[in-house]
């Protein structure tokens, strides 16, 4: 069963929801550069016994582009409110939210929020800062973060077509890298370009130790945005969390690796 919403809150993030509509609620949220899509081989599986909830941040896949504003989304909690809106206009509670990359700590944000609307959090290679500073070890020095903008403000296009595959990680499967290339290419390039920005300049470490409801944290190997030693950080950081390594290697599990994340949430939830 497809619901159709059309509060504007759905609309603007181009709302899905798919499923039981008397089960409980599960999120997908898509990171950086991705859209709803990248959930495809994941959110079904959980359509027998869940309602499934999937949009599209402001700028990316069918999203309404127009409603960008650039004040809101100068931080990740602008991303946070639509999250928030989105559920208070669906008028759901207790719902576990699965985020991948830059949207896990969009869910965390809005967790801390208002935690009575969530019953969990899955963060999927989440980083709360990329960046190195002191003794934590985010995977890249400042003038590394600086040369990936200063590509991306030069040639957005030409960027992605670079750094989506080495974003997937799977050279030995060209075809998911060429999948990501074409989504990051579908993204509006001047909201891509802020988005980037408040994506790898944002520092959230201090959020984690606020979080009050039960993590789940997967961590790829080999990830060359969201390194292990990241993952471990969070886990450490999010009180009463749990940290599963997955096989599946690369930033973009849900699309290499659709099965073994599904069952690694599963098992959380059961």
């Amino acid at each position: 069963m497809t619901e159709v919403p059309t509060a504007d809150a759905l609309h603007r993030n181009n709302v899905t929801v798919t499923g039981d509509p008397s089960a409980p609620v599960v999120v997908f949220a898509h990171g950086f550069g991705c859209s709803q899509e990248t959930w495809a081989a994941v959110a079904p599986r959980f359509e027998s016994d869940h309602r499934v909830v999937l949009f599209d941040h402001v700028g990316a896949g069918g999203s309404d582009a127009s409603a960008y504003e650039r004040g809101k989304y100068d931080s990740l909690d602008g991303y946070a409110t639509d999250v928030l809106e989105i559920l208070e206009a669906l008028e759901v509670s207790d719902v576990v939210f699965v985020g991948h990359s830059v949207s896990a700590m969009i869910g965390v944000l809005a967790a801390n929020r208002q935690p009575s609307r969530f019953r969990a959090l899955v963060l999927v290679d989440p980083s709360p800062r990329y960046t190195n500073e002191g003794d934590y070890r985010g995977g890249f020095e400042q003038a590394d973060i600086d040369a990936l903008l200063d590509a991306l403000d030069a040639n957005y296009l030409g960027w992605a077509q670079q750094a989506a595959p080495m974003i997937m990680g799977t050279p030995a499967r060209p075809e998911l890298g060429e999948r990501l290339t074409e989504s990051f290419c579908r993204l509006d390039p001047e909201i891509a370009r802020q988005f980037a920005r408040v994506t790898f300049l944002s520092d959230n470490r201090a959020d984690l130790a606020h979080v009050s409801v039960p993590t789940l944290i997967l961590q790829c190997r080999a990830d060359a945005i969201a390194p292990t030693e990241v993952g471990r950080f969070v886990h450490a950081e999010i009180p009463g969390s749990r940290f599963v390594e997955l096989d599946a290697i690369g930033h973009v599990p849900i699309l290499s690796a659709p099965d073994e994340v599904s069952a690694a949430i599963r098992d959380f939830l059961s």
